[in-house]
């Protein structure tokens, strides 16, 4: 083929021209029922080879880099993204932290991804989804969220001067539909779930011809996605770390941390992928129960990491071949723990995360706490969202004092 990239099937390995298919690999889509995760999901796929021959080896990643990493985009230029400082967000090395007194044996890294300009990592799926519609001249784009997708879309489409369509679930946090509705675009609220408002956001895109954003629907999501590990390799100057820890829900944040990573892979700029964690919720773990089962089972998903509830997680089928194919590991939380970690992260570093966020944060203290990390080792903890959009969760583990009138009040 002999466009800039072509789509290979995640379940039966078929390749299409990217004027052959928009969403899904037309034969796999076929067989997808409402009891399953997604089948069909596409994977872009470059000319590595060629790309490896237009740069040497020890300046490819400063050239693509450059570009804004143009070359491994499904986009013709960086100017059709959003003007808004989407990704380069921070990378902080944490040394100390007062309740871990045994952090000097390794190497602590929070990327905070809740500097995006709509508070969410989901910024990096939405601004390449965007600037792919702006190339096509699409101006209405659709998607279905349960908060964090929908505010994002919004947000970037609000830049980009695109009109947005977010379906919901009616009982999606308050916060997350007040950045929606803020940004000017239409909000469609959905009874039931998640997968319920995925569904009819996919049938309004057949039946009206509106844009998809949906995770894994459209394989830019996950283009998008991986940006983040070119900043990692970035910031780590050119090394690799050992561990990332990535809140999982539906998938698709986690097969593009390792999406990203794989690219590097075939270039040649790396030897190895990290080793990557999946971290759910016990009480959503629809992907990681079922990473050894041949047939994939659903239970309810009932956390209060609400962004990462999801019973029929869409890209299920690519991100078990990628934690197969990479060694990968999967371990889930309790609710308790994952507000735990939050209140510590707040406390202690000052980053405030929503509970879904502080899930890979609740991950990586369990590995602490089982001896599971190296010495020496680098460990990169995901963070994606900001605390601000999900206040009501937390406010079980906080207290706010009454009211004063005189200072006699007050305690030293």
């Amino acid at each position: 083929m002999k466009d800039k990239y072509y789509f290979e099937c995640t379940n039966c390995r078929k390749k299409y021209s990217p004027q052959e298919v928009t969403y899904l690999c037309p034969d796999c889509e076929k067989e997808n029922t409402k009891d399953q995760p997604l089948k069909g999901v596409l994977k872009t796929v470059y000319n590595y080879k060629k790309i490896k021959h237009r740069y040497k080896k020890n300046k490819l990643f400063d050239k693509l880099k450059e570009k804004e990493f143009r070359e491994l985009l499904p986009i013709n230029s960086e100017r059709s993204l959003s003007f808004l400082k989407v990704g380069k967000t921070p990378l902080y090395e944490i040394s100390n932290l007062p309740n871990f007194r045994n952090l000097a044996s390794f190497q602590l890294f929070l990327k905070d991804d809740s500097q995006n300009p709509t508070f969410s990592f989901k910024d990096r799926a939405s601004d390449l989804v965007c600037a792919v519609a702006k190339e096509k001249e699409i101006d209405t784009i659709c998607a279905a969220s349960t908060g964090n997708a929908g505010s994002s879309l919004a947000g970037i489409c609000a830049s980009q001067n695109q009109k947005a369509i977010i379906f919901v679930p009616a009982k999606a946090p308050k916060a997350k539909l007040t950045q929606i509705c803020m940004y000017g675009a239409r909000i469609i609220p959905v009874e039931g779930t998640y997968d319920d408002a995925f569904e009819l956001c996919v049938q309004a895109t057949e039946k009206f011809g509106w844009y998809n954003r949906n995770t894994a629907y459209n394989p830019f999501t996950i283009e998008g996605k991986k940006i983040v590990s070119f900043e990692i390799f970035q910031q780590l100057k050119k090394e690799v770390p050992d561990r990332i820890f990535v809140p999982v829900g539906d998938g698709c944040i986690i097969s593009g941390v390792y999406k990203g990573f794989e690219d590097l892979l075939k270039l040649g700029s790396i030897e190895k992928v990290p080793t990557i964690i999946a971290v759910q919720s016990e009480k959503s773990d629809n992907i990681v129960r079922n990473l050894h089962n041949e047939k994939f089972i659903s239970k309810p998903s009932k956390t209060i990491a609400d962004s990462i509830a999801v019973d029929y997680p869409a890209n299920f089928w690519m991100t078990k071949k990628f934690i197969q194919k990479y060694d990968g590991e999967g371990i889930t939380v309790s609710d308790d723990e994952i507000l735990e970690a939050s209140k510590t992260l707040s406390s202690e570093t000052g980053i405030f995360t929503e509970p879904a966020s502080a899930t890979s944060f609740a991950g990586f203290l369990k590995y602490l706490e089982h001896k599971k990390l190296e010495e020496n080792s680098k460990n990169v903890v995901l963070l994606t969202g900001s605390g601000l959009k999900d206040v009501k969760a937390v406010q079980e583990i906080i207290r706010i004092p009454k009211a004063i009138k005189i200072l006699d009040e007050i305690t030293p």
